[in-house]
């Protein structure tokens, strides 16, 4: 009896996990009849778990009956770097950057096939892009997303095309395996890369990545602003200040060789 009860549990964890994999999935709040159709649930079942992740904040609910990943998450993910806080360490040179540029500067971190807005910090002006911290988008319409599928390779872009189907958010979305292979791996050659209006018309970004002493990529640093205040001599800048931040948590370039 013991026995069939531990392996119910461990299957309940399972389909716990199929659930925020699928959620993770999407930018955006999702449907419980599209997580039932991903994860291969019964919406009954789905519903019963979702209940019980939001009960332990892995998952939250809106005000639509929507389902998106949990700020518990977040909170978790913060602990991979309790030896250097990657926020405590980026702050000081994000804030160097809005006072230099004048417009918003974000933090991102990967989760599956999105990133996350894990801090930022903005100007006092009246027109400028606020992302919020907390907020999801898909690899392919951000500057880092694409820098992370660029570094990872031909093979995971295509993986990662395949499992998303590239959707469109503007005119300007790259949703086409070549337009986006060739935009990948020319940002990860150069070491930075553009959003032109892909995620949001009028917005442009520039994005770079943040290394950790394992030489992984730890976090995404990008400048967002209407397309038309977008700097090209702002990409010098933001290069230099992931190098900096990369440094203080330990990567050492030379020694990744």
């Amino acid at each position: 009896m013991s026995e069939i009860k531990t392996e119910s549990r461990i299957q309940v964890i399972d389909r716990a996990v199929l659930l925020m994999d699928a959620i993770a999935r999407y930018s955006r709040p999702v449907k419980l009849k599209t997580l039932s159709a991903d994860t291969g649930l019964a919406p009954s079942t789905a519903y019963r778990i979702l209940l019980s992740l939001i009960s332990n904040r892995f998952v939250e609910r809106d005000y639509n009956g929507n389902y998106r990943l949990g700020q518990r998450l977040m909170q978790l993910t913060n602990r991979l770097h309790t030896d250097i806080d990657l926020r405590a360490v980026s702050l000081p040179y994000m804030e160097t950057l809005c006072e230099q540029m004048g417009e918003t500067i974000n933090l991102t971190i990967r989760e599956g096939d999105v990133v996350i807005y894990f801090e930022k910090v903005t100007p006092n002006r009246m027109m400028l892009v606020n992302q919020i911290v907390g907020s999801r988008a898909p690899l392919h319409v951000t500057a880092v997303g694409k820098l992370m599928l660029g570094l990872a390779g031909k093979e995971e872009i295509k993986a990662y095309a395949e499992r998303t189907n590239l959707p469109a958010y503007t005119r300007n979305t790259l949703s086409s395996l070549p337009d986006l292979e060739k935009a990948c791996l020319a940002s990860a050659r150069q070491g930075y890369a553009l959003d032109n209006e892909e995620a949001e018309i009028g917005v442009g970004c520039i994005g770079v990545l943040i290394h950790d002493k394992s030489g992984n990529v730890s976090a995404g640093l990008s400048v967002s602003a209407p397309i038309e205040r977008r700097k090209d001599e702002w990409i010098s800048e933001l290069k230099r200040a992931g190098e900096d931040i990369s440094r203080q948590l330990g990567y050492r370039p030379d020694e990744q060789r």
